[in-house]
């Protein structure tokens, strides 16, 4: 007889508190370091606060990865309880926060780390669809692997209002910000092979390049009916949410479509305003 199961993520996963009670999921925050300053990610420090701290003196945070000691302590602590662990992370390409929890499950019997291959809300679809398996009496395992099989399918794209933050985290170079910014151009990322690749080059106000973009994104495919999230990094206005939830809602025909607000972690690369449409293919 299989063991409960308990699905962990890491905090670049970007579920709202509701979501992560209403699914059971166990959160290990990254952490955000500003200036002498250090937060746990999503517990008392936003965004909208960073921005503004960025606004009055340009400091942007850094972000550090737990290690595979608090890895080893928070998988232990289920663990011990009786419990076998399913752990989604973001993009091995893009933290060492993978790596680390890996290390730390290979001291552990019954933990099971998946590389999600994402960020944001893409790990965080990874997530809920781990719950709803646990849910249906799923073992660890099979959870685990059933997630692997499932990364390719997961679409995780953005568009940002900015260069600037990228830019000044060495996420691109400065010829590139700049040319981009004088340009008025609004680039669409997406991931691809666990990586951040550009895809398009909008033109024109944020406001009208979001609809382009998530009409772009959704027509034409063939989209999971139980979850897709609008994630955005602060800043945009809501009634332009109200919007494109109706837009994305009549494009993906889907059950629920979530508005979440991105973590530190994840909106000090990307700069306010960024906004995705995540989901996953049939």
């Amino acid at each position: 007889m299989s063991k409960p199961v308990i699905i962990t993520a890491d905090s670049t996963v970007d579920l709202s508190r509701e979501l992560i009670d209403r699914f059971q999921i166990k959160i290990i925050p990254l952490t955000i370091i500003l200036g002498d300053d250090t937060f746990l990610d999503g517990e008392g420090f936003t965004p909208l606060q960073m921005y503004a701290r960025y606004r009055t003196d340009g400091t942007l945070p850094h972000t550090a990865a737990p290690g595979e000691q608090n890895f080893y302590d928070f998988f232990s602590s289920f663990t011990k309880e009786g419990f076998e662990v399913v752990h989604v992370d973001i993009s091995s390409e893009l933290s060492n926060s993978f790596n680390a929890a890996r290390l730390a499950a290979e001291r552990l019997p019954g933990v099971y780390p998946v590389d999600s291959r994402m960020l944001s809300t893409g790990g965080g679809l990874l997530a809920i669809e781990a719950a709803e398996c646990r849910d249906r009496g799923m073992s660890a395992e099979e959870i685990a692997e059933h997630l692997r099989g499932l990364t390719g399918k997961v679409s995780t794209s953005f568009v940002l209002d900015t260069l600037t933050f990228m830019w000044k985290g060495g996420r691109c170079s400065g010829v590139a910000a700049l040319g981009a910014n004088l340009l008025k151009l609004k680039p669409g990322l997406k991931m691809h092979e666990g990586k951040l690749e550009v895809f398009k080059k909008y033109r024109g106000s944020i406001n009208h390049v979001y609809r382009q973009y998530i009409t772009e994104t959704l027509e034409g495919k063939k989209i999971r009916p139980g979850h897709v999230f609008i994630t955005e990094s602060g800043e945009v206005e809501h009634s332009v949410i109200g919007e494109l939830t109706e837009l994305v809602q009549q494009l993906s025909g889907c059950r629920e479509v979530h508005h979440t607000l991105a973590g530190c972690t994840v909106s000090s690369h990307c700069g306010p305003k960024t906004l995705g449409v995540l989901f996953i293919e049939e």
